[in-house]
């Protein structure tokens, strides 16, 4: 019986999600692959039957089992979560291209270094740059996933006019949408509060959008286990308990108030596959600065 009863849940939203609205939500997950806490928090999100989008890090540990997840739920948007940074203390990562094919990038360990800051301090080559996000990609394409997209982990890939070409370059190339590139409007404000206050914060935020465009929001869903509770992010303004904010972004998301909110008529769940179903790739451009 439970069975049953889950199979209709995720028909019956999946139906409601497919109503044309007023307003489209555009609900991103990233982080994938990084480590088994944040694949089994993202399991909890698929099994929703939530349209969502996937970024995954392919230079990560988890990447393979991201990639087994990922195959089961075919209808998911997936992207790549370019990435050129290795933030967590004790838990770091180096490049798919191999530290030798681009040792701009890499500090003496032979990793990718922990803040934008630090990377753009040592003169990373552009021509590196390209060689490890192709890679990535390359490697994201080659377990027979379905990419639909390219996005940026702590924005370094898109830091300066030169880099973000290079991404603008690879997606044209490989025919893949950019996040951000077809105007959607980021929903901020509740990031930051306290694990407590997460999904009380974002239900009354979402309450007071506006209506119409593309409303983007950024989830970091994780589960407060020993593994990711042993990391600590070596950049000033990370988080402090990050497992646990990353636990209250996934009992957010997945509240039944907030649920209940995106279930009303004037909103569409979209993700970026139905962004390029809808609208092709020509009209992606980089958001504009304030």
């Amino acid at each position: 019986m439970k069975f049953l009863l889950t199979t209709t849940l995720i028909f019956f939203t999946t139906a409601l999600y497919s109503q044309k609205g007023k307003t489209d939500v555009l609900i991103r997950c990233d982080d994938i692959g990084m480590c088994h806490s944040v694949n089994m928090a993202f399991k909890k999100v698929l099994e929703t039957g939530m349209p969502v989008s996937a970024s995954v890090m392919t230079a990560c540990p988890w990447f393979s089992e991201a990639v087994a997840l990922l195959k089961k739920y075919p209808e998911v948007s997936i992207g790549i979560h370019l990435t050129l940074n290795s933030e967590w203390k004790e838990y770091r990562w180096g490049p798919v291209a191999g530290a030798k094919a681009v040792p701009t990038l890499v500090d003496s360990a032979g990793l990718f270094f922990p803040s934008r800051s630090l990377l753009f301090g040592n003169n990373p080559r552009l021509s590196e740059i390209e060689t490890e996000l192709r890679a990535q990609i390359e490697k994201a394409i080659h377990t027979g996933l379905k990419i639909d997209y390219l996005d940026y982990h702590m924005s370094a890939p898109v830091q300066t006019p030169e880099t973000r070409a290079i991404v603008e370059k690879l997606a044209e190339e490989y025919h893949l949408s950019v996040s951000r590139y077809y105007g959607e409007e980021d929903v901020e404000g509740w990031y930051f509060t306290t694990p407590a206050e997460k999904a009380d914060t974002l239900v009354q935020i979402f309450k007071n959008i506006t209506t119409g465009g593309i409303k983007l929001l950024v989830f970091h869903t994780g589960l407060d286990t020993p593994e990711m509770s042993a990391m600590t992010d070596l950049n000033p303004f990370g988080p402090k308990e990050m497992s646990k904010h990353r636990n209250a972004e996934l009992n957010a998301l997945l509240s039944p108030a907030f649920q209940l909110l995106l279930h009303d008529p004037k909103y569409r769940l979209v993700n970026y596959r139905t962004l390029i179903q809808e609208k092709g790739l020509s009209p992606m451009k980089w958001p504009p600065k304030d």
